[in-house]
């Protein structure tokens, strides 16, 4: 694991990266209340309302978790010309990410999603979306705005929620692009969107998104990732399905797995110490993991810094991001912490 110095300067390459995020942009409504009776018209329980909050989702969530280490977060995706657009946009300017460059679709909702939650138990969640595959004259403006700002960035991250932003031909534009400008590339892929990601850097699904593209069954055994064989066999052929030289499937609790074509499995344990809500992991993880990339470390070490990230944000309720501080004693506490356990030597 990284030194204590190294583990500072880490930190400040990573907040001199310009990070682009594409994908599905999202609000996230949390209705917070508390459950005292059932109702008497179904049987359901009466939420009394306490507060509400709204936080940036989906691809947004990623650009904000970005945000806290680097002033460079860029993101771009579809929203409607709506309220929740322009309520996305100003919590996102506060936090430093530039929103300049999404597209505002004249007659498409921006993704909404409300949570209603009850003595930290999750109630219900409505969703406001209506799905609609991107059309020529978008599919256009976004490869046209990818390509002038690809010259200034350090990685792209393609977010892809399966709500129709991200789609074939939209791919088989930006990846030659991006990996003819020499831009890093990470991708978050859906599980209701199998796609092509030859030209990628890396893939980063969680277990079950990589089981079903991979075609097989879960079974769950229980084994160390290292002696799980079915595991072993989904990230070879996940590196061959998609031809991408890295795979980094997060594991939940068990923590992540690397895989890569020219080296051996690595295992990541979890670093969480208590686990609250999991919403956000996959956001937190993808966006400490290209920025670390982006800064020049290893893929091992960046796969640690992004679990060491999500460990953080689990620990946390709603859609939440991690702070440099937070990350920095995480990377200092479990230096410290190797530090203290004796040579296997």
């Amino acid at each position: 694991m990284l030194s204590a110095d190294a583990a500072r300067h880490s930190l400040e390459q990573m907040a001199s990266r310009r990070i682009l995020v594409l994908g599905d942009v999202m609000l996230d409504h949390f209705i917070w209340g508390a459950v005292r009776r059932i109702s008497p018209e179904a049987p359901v329980p009466i939420v009394e309302v306490t507060r509400e909050t709204t936080f940036p989702g989906g691809a947004a969530n990623v650009a904000r978790n970005l945000s806290a280490l680097t002033q460079g977060a860029l993101l771009l995706g579809r929203v409607g010309r709506d309220s929740a657009a322009d309520e996305l946009c100003q919590l996102l300017q506060q936090e430093g990410v530039d929103t300049s460059h999404l597209l505002r679709h004249p007659s498409l909702p921006t993704i909404a999603k409300t949570r209603i939650i009850a003595r930290q138990q999750h109630v219900v969640r409505v969703d406001r979306e209506r799905l609609e595959p991107l059309g020529a004259d978008e599919l256009d403006r976004l490869a046209a705005t990818v390509e002038q700002l690809l010259p200034g960035l350090h990685g792209l991250i393609l977010e892809d929620y399966g709500k129709g932003l991200i789609t074939q031909p939209l791919l088989d534009r930006l990846l030659p692009m991006a990996a003819k400008a020499g831009v890093l590339t990470t991708v978050d892929p859906s599980p209701r969107n199998p796609l092509q990601w030859k030209g990628a850097s890396l893939v980063k699904p969680n277990r079950l998104e990589a089981f079903a593209a991979a075609g097989l069954s879960d079974s769950r055994s229980g084994l160390p990732p290292l002696q799980d064989e079915a595991l072993l066999e989904v990230g070879r052929r996940l590196l061959a399905l998609w031809q991408v030289p890295m795979v980094l499937v997060t594991l939940g609790e068990a923590g992540m797995m690397l895989f890569a074509r020219d080296a051996a499995p690595h295992h990541i344990p979890t670093r969480a110490r208590e686990v609250y809500d999991v919403s956000g992991a996959g956001d937190t993880a993808i966006a400490f993991l290209t920025l670390a990339l982006a800064a020049g470390l290893g893929p091992q070490v960046a796969a640690e810094i992004a679990n060491h990230a999500s460990g953080i944000v689990v620990g946390k309720l709603g859609t939440a991001r991690v702070t440099r501080e937070e990350l920095l004693d995480a990377l200092l506490n479990a230096q410290a912490g190797d530090a203290s356990q004796p040579s296997r030597s």
